[in-house]
């Protein structure tokens, strides 16, 4: 590694070391790890990093480095990524190209020497294919040997570099990679947009900070002894520099270099003074050219240089000679030019310039660069011109290079950056004449931002420069919304809005609506069906164009996912129609798919619904679109498990996931695809392959719009295992995240919610949150989800017969979950099976429930032949056989719903089944085993770890007696009784008495105290 301090000696930081090598041995063990280096300018973190870059080395581990680019609009994109793969194609050679084969076409974004960029769109979702291709660079690269990566200057990179550094962080699981980054802790202003990245990593356990302090008195003595030459430096001489420079290791080796040449007692307190000393001491042709470098940015190439300059080549390289024997400049070892040899000092050379200085020198940069675009390397050729034109203040120059460099930009995937020099084409547009605006701007590439036949721009327009600002506006939402900024997108959505006529542009304008409802849905905010109504109503009587076919598909799809109706159906048909006569594919598909959700919800037709689908599915095969063929394969497992078909749902969820895997979009659509595998298998009752793909997705680091989905399903499985706060926790995190309340999610949430309020013993908290749940809209359609819904509500109600608090009420609740199950339309045998279950439990509610009813809701849910439903049917079909005196057939329907509880390991109906079998003193083991042996969950009092006290005491205060009065029954004392019934409670999971005996009485813990029908 080349060496650029002025010290020969390494001082200090040897806890540093120690755990950046620490570091490198974890990574070396295949645990992947990341080290962020922080410290203010001059601490000495690039020495730091070239000490340990040196040891790794030796250690044998692949080095290579990359910097972050001090350049306009956020930094050049991916720079220091492609700085570090061109290291290692210069170091590796066929190693890295074999690395890379498959992913060439991706990874030649990075780096040009893997070939010619392939032919994807430049869409959200080509950024995601190109962070998973280059994770997968680096695994392949780390499987073998340890592989450092480093990266400096984190505070001048881009937002595209950040958040692919995040991924490779977070992603790189099986892998022996060591990402060590550095960072300038005194440039982060509290709204620096690096402050957010780190404090995102900082979560990770993979991930150390480390803050590189200031040097005490005793290391800058051992700094000065290296610099110096000298074994003991004058201690005068070590006090006054560790005051002036206040332990900075940069500022010692300034005022030691300062001193060596005669300026001990002449230096200023002033920082720029102590900066600029060095160059002060150059001759004048020697500060000229260091001037003049310091507005080149970063890195200037030498041939850049002389163009700027037009001097005489040997006056030039005398004067940069001077300039790296001072040790001002540097040679650059990324190629033909030269760096400061530290940031802080090209700062001070940059502020010291007058402003009229600086523009005049900014614009010979820009002169020569378009006189000669071989100057600077092709892929940072659009944003160094963009930027020396902006620093010129040549508002007429600065407006097409910006757009120039956001064209670039997008076609790197890098949509931040691109955002950015749009924002500053927006900015510059006022400042630019109508005259030079007709003149200087070509025609921009718009046909990813308008569909074809959106937009005509070759119309003659009397306001011309408006409708170029309308379409700057445009490609800017574009941009928000592809870089996850929705924020500013609705902000410029907002902006075009407000500039576009409806009147004269309503295709433009609906265009702008759509967006902003697409991004308000993204952001779960209230507002899209207004804007998507609004667009509806620009365009529906216009001539066929692709918008329009978007509103109305759109449209159509917003009303699925909440209250859909025929008219829908219809819409989603004619966005169909005008998709397929104007040529928009994608929308046509999109339409399709929801069309055929909407046949099977709305309509009822499964079979229609389910065929059309699967049609759109095999479509965006053919499209080759990864989102959309997501988006269908998502559907087509939500309808087969709607439907009852769990195995099929399990399949087509595994594809999806693994389809978003190998295209980059796992992070993408990952979230709702786990939920919906995660589903089917609780389904199946295989509940410990559902845990394990939970889990896996926590290590994937899985996130997304459906937080919900998966919070839900962790509280399904902590309610299988009887563990109550965590799914209570689980419950009110899937709450927070369900803001938008669609009813695919928020009946399933409001089912959870009652099920942890009954098991908790409060069934009036039950009965609210189901009337709760009632008053939502749009339930047609989700059978699957709200025929559970309905059973479990009226199955509290009948466990809460007895309890006087529950009386009241009840019979309105009954009826209104009459009126809820008249509205549903059952279309599988599922179906039928949960009407015939939820008609026998209304029943039971109303204690007029018979064994016959029980027997036809078991026989029509073994066709339906998923565990849970079945075994709540035998449950209660037991139940109905004790009553009717006929143990035999009870013991065997109870026998068998044990043995279907226990495999799906619901222990809370586990305990309800063990708890009838003892009331009726009925021997569930299998023939020829004592009943001690086959206990399926055990007694209901020790599901929840309950003592034989423990149970007496829990009788007593069922029956509603207080602590004194239990005291004397047992024999106890008042104080040992307190202390049973708060253990009780603990172990209950309830928070009061009245909850505790709900619970007892729900579970049916004491027969004994039932009313005399035993219910």
């Amino acid at each position: 590694m080349q060496q650029i301090s002025v010290s020969p000696v390494f001082v200090g930081r040897g806890s540093e070391i120690t755990e950046l090598t620490e570091a490198l041995r974890r990574a070396g063990t295949g645990s992947p790890q990341a080290v962020l280096i922080g410290g203010e300018a001059g601490v000495g973190k690039t020495r730091l990093l070239e000490e340990f870059l040196q040891r790794a080395c030796d250690r044998g581990a692949v080095i290579t480095l990359g910097r972050c680019l001090e350049v306009g609009a956020e930094g050049l994109p991916y720079a220091p990524l492609a700085a570090a793969l061109r290291r290692l194609h210069r170091s590796l050679g066929a190693e890295l190209e074999a690395a890379a084969a498959g992913s060439e076409g991706h990874l030649a974004l990075l780096l040009s020497e893997f070939g010619e960029v392939d032919g994807e769109p430049n869409d959200e979702y080509s950024r995601a294919r190109l962070f998973e291709h280059t994770a997968r660079l680096f695994e392949r690269l780390g499987a073998e040997r340890t592989l450092v990566l480093a990266v400096e200057d984190l505070h001048w990179s881009d937002r595209s570099t950040r958040e692919l550094l995040a991924f490779l962080v977070r992603t790189l699981h099986r892998s022996r990679v060591l990402l060590v980054a550095t960072y300038r802790t005194d440039d982060l202003h509290r709204r620096h947009p690096l402050r957010p990245f780190l404090a995102e990593l900082e979560r990770l356990r993979t991930v150390q900070r480390l803050e590189l302090e200031r040097f005490r008195r005793r290391e800058v003595a051992a700094q000065l002894a290296g610099i110096l030459g000298t074994a003991a430096p004058d201690r005068q001489l070590v006090d006054r520099i560790h005051r002036r420079s206040e332990g900075n290791p940069f500022f010692v080796e300034e005022l030691a270099t300062a001193f060596q040449d005669g300026c001990g007692a002449g230096l200023t307190d002033s920082l720029r003074d102590i900066l600029l000393v060095r160059v002060e001491s150059l001759d004048e042709e020697a500060q000229r050219v260091v001037r003049i470098a310091a507005e080149g940015g970063s890195h200037v190439e030498h041939a850049l240089l002389a163009a700027v300059l037009a001097d005489d080549e040997e006056a030039l390289i005398e004067a940069l000679r001077a300039a790296v024997g001072a040790n001002i400049l540097r040679p650059d070892s990324e190629g033909e030019g030269y760096r400061f040899r530290h940031a802080l000092v090209r700062e001070a050379v940059s502020d010291d310039l007058l402003p009229g200085e600086r523009h005049r020198i900014n614009r010979k940069f820009a002169l020569a660069v378009e006189a000669q675009p071989h100057l600077v390397p092709g892929d940072a050729l659009p944003a160094r011109l963009a930027n020396y034109w902006y620093q010129a203040h040549d508002p007429a120059r600065a407006l097409p290079t910006a757009l120039d460099a956001a064209r670039a930009a997008r076609r790197r995937n890098a949509f931040a950056e691109q955002l950015g020099l749009l924002e500053r084409a927006l900015e510059l547009w006022d400042m630019v004449s109508e005259e030079v605006l007709a003149h200087t701007l070509r025609p921009y590439d718009w046909a990813e931002t308008y569909p074809p036949g959106s937009c005509d721009h070759s119309s003659a327009d009397a306001d011309c420069d408006r409708i170029q600002l309308v379409d700057v506006l445009a490609e800017a939402v574009v941009a928000a919304r592809r870089c996850g900024d929705r924020e500013r997108g609705l902000s410029l959505a907002k902006r075009g809005i407000r500039l576009v006529d409806e009147s004269e542009h309503p295709v433009r304008a609906a265009w702008f609506r759509i967006n902003r409802a697409r991004m308000l849905g993204n952001l779960r905010r209230s507002g899209d069906d207004e804007e998507i109504a609004r667009a509806y109503a620009l365009v529906d009587h216009l001539s066929p164009s692709a918008v329009q076919a978007e509103v109305f598909a759109l449209a159509a799809g917003t009303a699925m996912l909440k209250k859909a109706g025929p008219e829908h159906i219809e819409l989603a048909e004619r966005a169909i129609r005008i998709a397929q006569q104007v040529g928009a594919h994608s929308v046509e598909v999109h339409a399709r798919m929801t069309l055929g959700g909407l046949r099977h919800d709305v309509q009822g037709d499964a079979d229609g619904g389910l065929a059309e689908l699967v049609g759109a599915v095999e479509a965006a095969r053919r499209l080759g679109v990864p989102d959309l063929l997501l988006r269908g394969i998502n559907n087509l497992a939500s309808a087969q498990r709607g439907l009852g078909r769990a195995e099929e749902a399990v399949r087509l969820a595994r594809e999806g996931l693994d389809f978003a895997d190998g295209n980059g979009l796992l992070r993408n659509i990952g979230t709702i695809l786990t939920g919906n595998l995660v589903e089917a298998l609780l389904d199946l009752g295989r509940v410990q392959e559902a845990d394990e793909v939970l889990s896996a997705c926590e290590l994937s680091s899985l996130s997304g719009t459906h937080a919900e989905f998966l919070d839900r399903m962790r509280g399904e499985l902590a309610l299988l295992a009887g563990d109550l706060p965590t799914a209570a926790t689980m419950l009110a995190q899937a709450r927070a995240a369900n803001r938008i309340g669609q009813v695919q999610h928020s009946v399933p949430i409001s089912r959870l919610a009652m099920r942890v309020a009954a098991y908790g013993g409060r069934p009036l908290e039950a009965r609210a949150e189901l009337l709760a749940a009632l008053a939502e809209d749009g339930r047609i359609g989700h059978e699957s989800d709200v025929y559970p819904l309905l059973v479990e509500a009226a199955g509290v109600e009948a466990d809460s017969r007895g309890l006087p608090e529950a009386e009241a009420g009840r019979a309105e609740t009954l009826a209104a979950i009459a009126a809820a199950a008249a509205e549903l339309r059952p279309r599988a045998p599922l179906h039928q099976g949960w009407a015939r279950l939820l008609e026998a439990e209304l029943d039971r509610a109303r204690g007029a429930d018979t064994p016959g009813q029980w027997a036809e809701a078991v026989t029509a849910l073994r066709a339906a032949a998923l565990p849970y439903p079945l075994a709540l049917a035998l449950l209660r079909g037991g139940e109905a056989e004790v009553q009717a005196g006929r143990r035999e057939a009870a013991t065997e329907l109870l026998r068998e719903a044990a043995e279907l509880a226990t495999a799906r390991g619901d222990r809370l109906l586990g305990s309800q089944i063990t708890a009838l079998a003892e009331r009726a003193g009925l021997n569930l083991a299998p023939a020829g085993r004592p009943a001690a042996e086959a206990a399926p969950t055990g007694s209901p009092g020790d599901s929840f770890g309950l003592t034989p006290r423990e149970r007496d005491v829990l009788r007593l205060l069922a029956r509603g007696w207080t602590n004194r009065q239990i005291a004397e029954e047992l024999y106890i004392s008042p104080k040992t009784a307190s202390v049973h019934v708060s253990n009780i409670l603990g172990k209950l999971g309830v928070g009061g008495r009245g909850e505790a005996a709900a619970l007892a009485h729900r579970l049916r813990l004491f027969p004994e105290d039932l009313d005399p029908a035993g219910r």
